[in-house]
C-alpha cells in the first residue's frame, strides 16, 4: 500500500499527490503557444475537474506562455488549487536555457509571474537552477525577502544536489525540492531522504522519464498484471517510494491526462514493488534544466 494520497506542503497547505506538470502544454521545444491553442486550455480544465489542485509552472516555459495559459483556463483559481512557479532560468532562444539568479533578475521574474497569474501571491516560489555565478545567499536570500514582502508562500528549489539543499536551508526554510527523478531514474535518492526526513516535500519531474520509461522492461509484467500502461505503473512506484513525493505528469492530451490520474489509485503488490526497486537503470544523460 502506498501512503496518504495527499501531502502537506509549508506545514500549512495540503494538495493531492497526483499534481500536473505544464510545461507540455507550450509550442515545440517549450516555446510559444502550441498549434491548437484551445486544447491546452481544456486539458488544464479537466485536469483540475479530475482532483488535480496542484500544478506546476514556470516563467521561461513559453517563455511567459504557460503562466498565461493557466490563468486564461483557470481564473478566477477554484478554492483549493495552488499553482507553483519557478524563476531564474532565461529563454534566449527555443532550445537554449540559461540561469540567472541575480536579485534583480529574481525579483522582476517574480512579480512577473504574478502578474501573468494574476495572483498577490505565488503558493510556491521555486529557484529553477542554481546560477553558479552568483552566491546561493543572494539567490535565497532575495526569495525569502520577497516571502517576507508577502510575495510567495513558501520557497522551493529545483535541480539541486545535496549540499545545495543543506546550504538553502541554512538561509530560510525550504518548502520544496523538484529534481529529475524516477523509477529507471534515481539519481537524487540522496536528496529524496533528506527531504523526508525533513518534512520537505519532493516533486520528481519528468516522473515518466520524458516517456522513455519505456525502456524499463519490468513495467510491462506489472501493468499487465494490473490492465495498466507502464506509465500509470511507474507513477504509482512514485507514489509508493515515498510520502515526501509529489509527482506531476504533463501531457497535453486528455486521455493521457485520465490515465495518470487514475494512476493515484493503483496500487502495487510488495513483490511489484521489490520488482522495481531492483530494476533501476542509471540515467544515461544530465537531462537539461527545464523542470
Amino acid at each position: 500500500m502506498h501512503s496518504a494520497r495527499t501531502i502537506t506542503i509549508g506545514n500549512d497547505f495540503t494538495v493531492n499527490r497526483m499534481g500536473f506538470g505544464a510545461m507540455r502544454l507550450c509550442g515545440k521545444h517549450v516555446w510559444g503557444w502550441p498549434d491548437d491553442r484551445e486544447n491546452a486550455l481544456r486539458v488544464l480544465r479537466r485536469a483540475v475537474e479530475l482532483g488535480v489542485n496542484f500544478i506546476d509552472t514556470a516563467d521561461a516555459y513559453g517563455p511567459h506562455v504557460n503562466e498565461e495559459q493557466i490563468a486564461a483556463a483557470l481564473f478566477p483559481y477554484p478554492a483549493g488549487v495552488a499553482v507553483a512557479t519557478k524563476g531564474g532560468s532565461t529563454r534566449p532562444a527555443p532550445t537554449e536555457w540559461k540561469r540567472d539568479g541575480r536579485p534583480e533578475h529574481l525579483i522582476g521574474a517574480c512579480e512577473g509571474s504574478l502578474r501573468r497569474l494574476r495572483l498577490d501571491r505565488i503558493e510556491l516560489y521555486q529557484l529553477h537552477a542554481v546560477d553558479p555565478a552568483v552566491p546561493l545567499e543572494e539567490q535565497v536570500g532575495t526569495l525569502r525577502t520577497l516571502r517576507d514582502a508577502g510575495k510567495i508562500r513558501h520557497i522551493g528549489l529545483s535541480n539541486v544536489n545535496l549540499e545545495q539543499l543543506r546550504h538553502a536551508e541554512r538561509i530560510a526554510p525550504i518548502a520544496s525540492v523538484q529534481n529529475n527523478y524516477n523509477v529507471g531514474n534515481r539519481e537524487s535518492e540522496a536528496v529524496l531522504e533528506h527531504c523526508e526526513n525533513g518534512g520537505i516535500a519532493f516533486i520528481p519531474y519528468f516522473p515518466l522519464d520524458a516517456g522513455d520509461i519505456v525502456a524499463l522492461d519490468a513495467l510491462e509484467p506489472i501493468a499487465a498484471a494490473h490492465g495498466a500502461t507502464i506509465f500509470a505503473v511507474a507513477l504509482a512506484w512514485l507514489l509508493r517510494r515515498s510520502p515526501a513525493t509529489l509527482p506531476i505528469p504533463g501531457t497535453s492530451s486528455l486521455e493521457h491526462l485520465a490515465e495518470n490520474v487514475a494512476a493515484a489509485r493503483l496500487e502495487l503488490t510488495d513483490d511489484e514493488y521489490a520488482a522495481l526497486e531492483a530494476a533501476a537503470q542509471p540515467s544515461a544523460t544530465d537531462r537539461r534544466a527545464d523542470s
